[in-house]
């Protein structure tokens, strides 16, 4: 049995695991990243961190394959360097190196979340495709492209940036300095604006009082739980961020035709009533609607495992 250590690198937390070749995951182990600090001091907390995994898993870093890491911005595996990370504060950092420091072993880097999105093409929602791409709706809108089994980055490795594709000239402003676009309204961050603005539009609406309960939050749940209550406004918010979802996902599948389109992040948790409409309209609006096969538009199964897991097998996925 071959074993592999998958690190996800984020802002928050740093978590590691052991994984299989049969791409499960048979430890683990987290810590908080503690940013903003030096990026060697967040690269030894890493290294300890796959170390305490290793050891949960009664394994020696003997046993292990490789190291692959997950991280937030613009990875250089050639180089082992992350080039750029605004999460991190990083810029042109040798993390190779600096893990080579502690663990002895081959070091591969990848953004996390086209790592994630491998994640789901080996083991997940759309394993045994060929052609896949993964969207993460959360804070943003974040994608991944795997072509013919790999991780397509681009040549200057910042590809895959989905939601930063314009669906509206002059929309609402996006934190990379554009308007309207696809995260604006399709990230959980765009569907509790449109939320809130319904709010404002509506002193009656029932969101009001699902926002009171939770201390005056509004959650991306909280226009879905207010349709299912009947609330009219809370379901035009809903219809829209359909609406906009699935003008993204049409605009990705006439770019890159995958056999699978993944979608993951906490929207996803609505399950039928998000996933049944988005499929009917690009369904309708597709390019390839006329042909007998399409692409097959999915939930993702791994949740926050997608990371790790696509981590640990970076070996196969990107080339040196």
């Amino acid at each position: 049995m071959k074993y592999y250590v998958g690190i996800d690198l984020g802002g928050t937390n740093i978590s590691a695991g052991v994984v299989n070749e049969n791409y499960e995951i048979i430890a683990k182990a987290s810590t908080k990243t503690n940013c903003p600090r030096p990026a060697s001091e967040i690269a030894e907390d890493m290294a300890k961190t796959a170390i305490e995994a290793v050891k949960k898993a009664s394994l020696s870093m003997d046993q292990i394959e490789w190291i692959g890491i997950g991280t937030p911005g613009i990875a250089d595996n050639a180089n082992g360097t992350i080039v750029y990370s605004n999460n991190l504060g990083f810029d042109n950092v040798p993390m190779a190196e600096y893990i080579h420091k502690y663990i002895d072993k081959p070091v591969y880097i990848e953004n996390d979340a086209n790592a994630a999105a491998y994640g789901e093409f080996v083991a997940g929602a759309a394993k045994n495709s060929r052609n896949a791409v993964c969207i993460t709706l959360g804070t943003g809108v974040g994608g991944g492209i795997i072509i013919d089994g790999k991780i397509y980055s681009g040549s200057n490795m910042a590809g895959a940036e989905l939601g930063h594709t314009v669906l509206e000239l002059n929309g609402p402003q996006c934190t990379c300095g554009r308007k309207g676009c696809f995260e604006v309204y399709s990230s959980a961050t765009g569907l509790i604006r449109m939320s809130k603005e319904a709010m404002d539009a509506d002193k009656d609406s029932i969101m009001w009082k699902l926002a009171a309960e939770k201390n005056g939050k509004v959650t991306a749940r909280t226009s879905f739980d207010a349709m299912r209550a009947g609330d009219k406004s809370a379901k035009e918010v809903v219809d829209k961020y359909i609406t906009y979802l699935a003008a993204g996902i049409t605009n990705i599948i006439n770019i890159f035709q995958p056999d699978v389109l993944c979608i993951g992040g906490g929207v996803c948790n609505e399950g039928d009533p998000l996933l049944l409409p988005v499929k009917e309209i690009v369904k309708k609006e597709v390019y390839t609607r006329s042909l007998a096969k399409n692409t097959e538009i999915v939930i993702a199964k791994l949740g926050n495992d997608a990371g790790i897991i696509g981590a640990a097998f970076l070996g196969n996925a990107v080339s040196r």
